[in-house]
């Protein structure tokens, strides 16, 4: 990073526009005043109410914090750069900022595929659910997810913040992503591109095997139960993770698994706040606050 000649980059945001710039950081504000809200809620009366000790909850208290960490490296710096017009990030703050977005990011995929283990194996195997899913296995699929996506996205991001940034330093994103950045380096990075391409394909193609392996046997399980009840409760919990993994891989596969210069930073822009703004806000309400035993543990908290 000392070799580099520049020092700091320039986030262009979303728009010049100062009137459509105030709307989009009411949005986004309230937004993320929304997401963190609803998440910290989830951690909360998780960890208070008893009667949600159980593995799922367990993962959704993480999922909650990792929604909270990956929303916040990412919308209070470009809330403050739309209030104060200083658009400016430095070389160490923008790096600091893309490791743990990926980071997080990384981890977040590795959380949702055992989720969908989880979820396959209390439907599928019900009567071996607590002896599968004891509290040791539960501690080592998370502590497995966060030092996975870490060692996974170590290595290229020390490298791309080692390569030479000689100008421009404009980077035309709201956030310190890896296309644009990628832009701004002087050598070639075919290489490096070719690695963050193998390591998003190994994240979101493994985990997403995963994920639909658990969901087609969940939902083969499901059409098996004879009760209408049954299969309408049961669909219903799948149905929400479901829109929840479509939403998130969705967006990250058009993002990052994609042919070098496949498609514009203004378009991705777009899918990105879907991804970062949007996604975090609607997980806590479809995991959590639509179910009948964290709606009851919430009246039992404030009553």
């Amino acid at each position: 990073m000392n070799s580099s000649r520049v020092r700091e980059f320039i986030l262009l945001g979303f728009t010049d526009n100062h009137e459509l710039e105030i709307f989009l950081f009411s949005l986004f504000f309230g937004t993320y005043l929304l997401t963190v809200m609803g998440n910290t809620v989830i951690i909360t009366i998780t960890l208070r109410d008893r009667r949600l000790h159980t593995p799922m909850y367990f993962f959704l208290r993480h999922f909650a914090v990792l929604e909270i960490g990956f929303t916040s490296s990412i919308t209070p710096k470009a809330l403050a750069n739309m209030v104060t017009g200083h658009r400016t990030i430095s070389l160490s703050g923008c790096f600091l900022q893309f490791f743990v977005y990926f980071v997080l990011g990384a981890t977040e995929f590795f959380l949702l595929a055992v989720m969908s283990f989880d979820r396959y194996v209390a439907i599928c195997n019900p009567l071996r659910y607590t002896t599968i899913m004891n509290g040791r296995i539960c501690s080592l699929l998370v502590s497995c997810s966060w030092v996975a996506g870490f060692l996974l996205i170590l290595g290229p991001a020390i490298t791309l913040f080692y390569m030479p940034f000689c100008g421009p330093n404009i980077v035309n994103h709201f956030f310190c992503d890896k296309g644009p950045l990628m832009k701004l380096v002087c050598i070639d990075t075919t290489l490096l591109d070719l690695a963050y391409f193998i390591t998003a394909v190994f994240i979101l193609t493994g985990t997403l095997t995963v994920n639909v392996l658990s969901y087609v046997n969940i939902v083969s399980s499901i059409l098996r139960i004879p009760s209408g009840t049954g299969r309408q409760k049961a669909f219903s919990t799948c149905a929400s993770h479901i829109v929840v993994v479509s939403l998130t891989y969705g967006s990250c596969i058009f993002m990052y698994v994609k042919p070098k210069g496949a498609s514009e930073f203004s378009f991705s822009k777009s899918v990105a706040v879907l991804n970062t703004i949007v996604s975090p806000l609607l997980n806590p309400f479809i995991y959590c606050l639509r179910n009948k035993q964290v709606q009851d543990a919430l009246k039992a908290a404030f009553r």
